[in-house]
């Protein structure tokens, strides 16, 4: 039994170097057009950021230095940014984009914009880079590459093009070490000699290729991800200024709701009660007089208004926080609103929702797709729909998206207007860290979907 276990791993070993070391020769191309090509870059970067920057630097005096510099910081990144596009031929992981604004949101002006680049690491890293960095390791790479490639293909072609040189009567390179080392080739033809030394050193920089392109490949890569890739900072500041601006739209949507929540208060259910005080004056009044079948109609006028007036509030704070959403949950609650719209409604709705959605996000959620289903009774003149609603999970039990949709079969043509509609609802979606797509030709269909991280939400 170990006999045979021992020969099984012998017969696989070499089955999975040759499989690495296949791998490996497939990016050599790759490798060698990009060790090529960044030398190139590298010339030429700095060649121009070198004379720009010392420019700059010596017109600092005058004004005229100071866009000079910050133009260098702008072609640097230009010439880095090129830089990690051909690592893409080395069949390397690509290298992020660093986060080339930290100003906070809100700032700019003429002074802030044109000094962007100075307060940014990034643009002096990107310039250290293309005018010291990458000249250097591009042309010791560069040396390493051409030796292994001529070195490697024309020791293995020699037989062919060697023939083709003109040779001499005597003092080739063959006969001397034919005549050094007789042991090893005794009576061997100069010729022979050179072919067979040639040879040899083609198969062993031809098989050693792979590994020592592909090593300086991974040198240009680590050093480009060190100056050139983003940082951990980045992704606070990206955060940071996402957590501003969806804190900024949360507001402007909650002040937009409360607009819109005085003014239907105003428009229905406090022109209702005027109306009911009214009735009850003029109830009063009947009633002193005797008046008995006026006071009656008054009484039975008074209390339609009355209960208008209290559907109409029932209305309003169900739309703030509907009671079935907090009894029930948000399953159930969109649910309700399928089923009371007048519309013939296809739900699929995951029940799970309820247990991965916050309150917040259950609450936005809710409010979106009734919004979604009114403008659709509306406005598209739609006569059926479908509601979409579902966990996208990263892992299991892991749930990281909540993806809603309602699409309807009318006539399509929807967009964002500002201040009003649809462009409300982004902003609310925008408030949880989601985002809210439409897509509604001319002729419809009409899709509209809301998609809200749930880890960022939770955090």
């Amino acid at each position: 039994m170990t006999t045979m276990t021992t020969e099984a791993v012998a017969t696989e070993a070499p089955a999975g170097f040759w499989s690495s070391y296949g791998r490996a020769w497939a990016r050599t191309p790759g490798s060698a057009v990009y060790l090529i090509a960044v030398f190139v870059l590298a010339m030429v970067s700095v060649s121009v950021l070198a004379s720009l920057f010392w420019a700059g630097v010596g017109l600092l005096v005058l004004v005229v230095g100071l866009p000079i510099v910050v133009g260098t910081l702008l072609v640097a990144r230009g010439f880095g940014v090129a830089d990690r596009a051909l690592l893409g031929l080395t069949g390397l992981p690509a290298i992020a984009e660093p986060e080339w604004n930290r100003d906070k949101p809100g700032t700019g002006g003429f002074w802030m914009t044109l000094t962007r680049p100075l307060r940014n690491a990034h643009y002096w890293l990107y310039l250290v880079h293309g005018m010291i960095v990458s000249p250097i390791i591009s042309t010791i790479s560069f040396a390493l590459t051409t030796v292994w490639i001529s070195v490697g293909l024309g020791g293995l072609t020699y037989w062919f093009w060697g023939a083709f040189i003109p040779r001499g009567d005597g003092g080739e390179w063959g006969q001397y070490v034919s005549d050094a080392l007789p042991w090893l080739f005794g009576a061997t033809p100069s010729w022979g000699v050179e072919v067979t030394l040639y040879l040899l050193a083609g198969i062993v920089f031809t098989f050693t290729m792979p590994w020592v392109l592909g090593g300086l490949a991974l040198a240009h890569h680590s050093v480009d991800k060190g100056m050139l890739g983003r940082w951990s900072s980045d992704d606070l500041a990206a955060e940071v200024r996402a957590e501003a601006a969806a804190r900024g739209a949360a507001v402007h949507a909650e002040d937009a709701s409360l607009r819109r929540l005085e003014r239907d208060i105003h428009d229905g259910p406090q022109q209702r009660l005027v109306r009911l005080q009214l009735d009850l004056a003029a109830l009063e009044r009947r009633a002193e007089a005797g008046d008995g079948a006026a006071a009656a109609e008054l009484a039975r006028e008074a209390r339609g208004h009355a209960k208008a007036a209290l559907d109409e509030l029932r209305a309003l704070s169900s739309g703030v926080a509907p009671p079935l959403l907090q009894d029930r949950g948000l399953a159930a609650a969109l649910a309700a609103v399928a089923a009371g719209t007048p519309l013939t409604v296809h739900t699929e709705i995951d029940p799970a929702i309820d247990q991965a959605v916050s309150p917040e996000v259950a609450r936005t959620v809710y409010f979106v797709v009734a919004e979604l289903f009114t403008n659709a009774v509306k406005h598209s003149g739609a006569s059926a729909a479908t509601l979409k609603a579902a966990l996208r999970w990263s892992e299991p039990g892991a749930a990281t998206m909540l993806d809603v949709w309602v699409v309807d079969n009318g006539r399509g043509g929807a967009g964002f207007s500002p201040g009003h509609g649809l462009d409300g609802l982004r902003e609310r979606v925008a408030g949880l860290r989601g985002m809210f797509v439409v897509e509604s030709p001319a002729g419809g269909p009409t899709s509209v979907g809301a998609h809200i991280p749930l880890t960022a939400v939770g955090s």
